[in-house]
């Protein structure tokens, strides 16, 4: 299959609802990171996007719409609080899960009776879905690897496997949006991102936090949202976290012998740690390391690192989806040393 890379101008847009509209395959930009787009309402076209990306079936897709009235279609019911969070976090970085409508194939939910919908923010996105349909869309990479933040991330995966690719410029949040489901009598965090579950609570109050965003699902739990699989977002090198304070995990790294491995750090520890490093940021600056952590998993790989050690995040705030995104990139393989945070 040969891809096509398309322009943000209004003609291409036009040209890739075209391609939508047919059951096609497009790459799209959003805020938070590269999506994989077909036609929510076509089971058909949604298989392309599995196919394309190597994902397992049982792992439901997000549903993007380009204003919230769009919204009454695809769900059975809107609840007051869900109603809430839309009006304040949309378009942004918020998934919000309802029970759906018959009109939602099998293949979106993945069998489920719930639909996972956001209203992204990126310009070019919403003029795409308002020209053809609401849209599926995963992240626009290979089923595993980190997810992709800029235009080349999405060609080094989808070259030659989708219909088309929009240049929508580099993603301004780089993780993927959060996702809190409002199917059952609590609201709870299923998935942590740019928008943080303290924002959620000071919108409409007790938001309880899924046991999945930090820990491995139980033997047979069934993902409810993306992200929850045991191992994801991982580069070929393999990734082990270290948590600990600065002292330990400097000393810990400044005693490898490993020519092939590498540290994922921040600006703070540049000059301390012997071994390479790739910086996602300062250590207090949690927006800038949920920007970079994706492109830093991507560059370990590009220069040739087999191992990949990441220093530990913290988890409040944006902090949170970092760690989230990290621990499964490790497939929550850590090593605990003085001063590590175990709860």
């Amino acid at each position: 299959m040969k891809t096509i890379l398309l322009s943000s101008d209004d003609e291409d847009i036009k040209k890739a609802a075209q391609i939508i509209g047919n059951g096609g395959i497009v790459a799209i930009p959003t805020e938070t990171v590269y999506g994989l787009a077909a036609d929510a309402l076509n089971g058909n076209a949604v298989r392309k996007i599995f196919e394309a990306k190597g994902r397992p079936m049982d792992n439901p897709l997000i549903v993007h719409i380009s204003d919230i009235p769009q919204i009454y279609p695809l769900v059975s019911e809107f609840p007051e609080k869900a109603k809430i969070l839309a009006e304040k976090f949309w378009p942004g970085p918020l998934t919000i899960i309802l029970p759906k409508s018959e009109v939602i194939p099998d293949e979106v939910s993945a069998g489920l009776d719930t639909v996972a919908i956001r209203f992204p923010s990126h310009k070019t996105t919403q003029k795409l879905i308002s020209l053809s349909s609401p849209l599926a869309a995963p992240s626009a990479n290979l089923s595993g690897s980190p997810s992709p933040t800029t235009l080349s991330h999405v060609c080094d995966d989808m070259d030659g496997r989708i219909d088309a690719i929009i240049d929508g410029g580099d993603c301004a949040v780089g993780v993927e949006s959060t996702v809190v489901t409002l199917a059952e009598d609590i609201p709870r965090l299923l998935r942590p991102g740019g928008i943080t579950v303290e924002q959620l609570r000071s919108a409409i109050g007790e938001v309880e936090i899924d046991s999945a965003v930090t820990n491995p699902l139980e033997e047979g739990e069934k993902a409810a949202s993306p992200g929850m699989k045991y191992k994801h977002y991982s580069p070929n090198a393999d990734v082990i976290l270290l948590d600990g304070e600065n002292n330990a995990v400097y000393e810990y790294l400044n005693t490898l012998t490993d020519k092939n491995a590498a540290a994922i750090c921040y600006d703070e520890d540049i000059g301390r740690i012997s071994i390479p490093c790739i910086s996602i940021g300062s250590e207090n600056d949690y927006s800038e390391q949920a920007h970079l952590l994706f492109a830093s998993l991507r560059d370990a790989d590009k220069m040739g690192y087999k191992t990949v050690y990441a220093r530990c995040p913290r988890k409040n705030g944006v902090g949170l989806a970092v760690y989230n995104r990290i621990i499964r990139a490790a497939g929550f393989n850590i090593i605990y040393l003085e001063g590590a945070d175990k709860g």
